[in-house]
């Protein structure tokens, strides 16, 4: 297990996580501290313990928008591809009876 030290609200803190996760690890402390640092402009250093708080809800309130978006997005993408394969039925058929009806025309050129 490797230790990344990360700066959150200008603190160093030692992070453990797997081996190759380091740089991983340091880009997520970086976002973090971007939030709380926007927590921080906005309400003061009102104790490390709440904007970690506070900037942690805001992280979460995101995820939750994201997963939403996520969400809607898969059930439109499985609305889309019902349609494409109703779509695909239709013009098989469609293609189908087109061939049948060659056929038809043919044979009676033929007679």
């Amino acid at each position: 297990m490797a230790t990344v030290t990360v700066q959150v609200n200008g603190r160093a803190y030692g992070v453990g996580c797997e081996d190759g996760q380091e740089s991983h690890v340091a880009s997520l402390a970086r976002q973090f501290d971007a939030q709380v640092q926007d927590v921080a402009g906005a309400v003061g250093q009102v104790g490390e313990l709440r904007l970690f708080l506070m900037a942690a809800l805001l992280s979460a309130d995101e995820l939750y928008d994201v997963r939403t978006r996520l969400n809607r997005a898969e059930a439109e993408l499985a609305r889309l591809r019902e349609s494409h394969e109703a779509i695909e039925a239709a013009a098989a058929r469609a293609v189908s009876a087109a061939a049948a009806r060659l056929e038809e025309l043919t044979a009676h050129l033929d007679a």
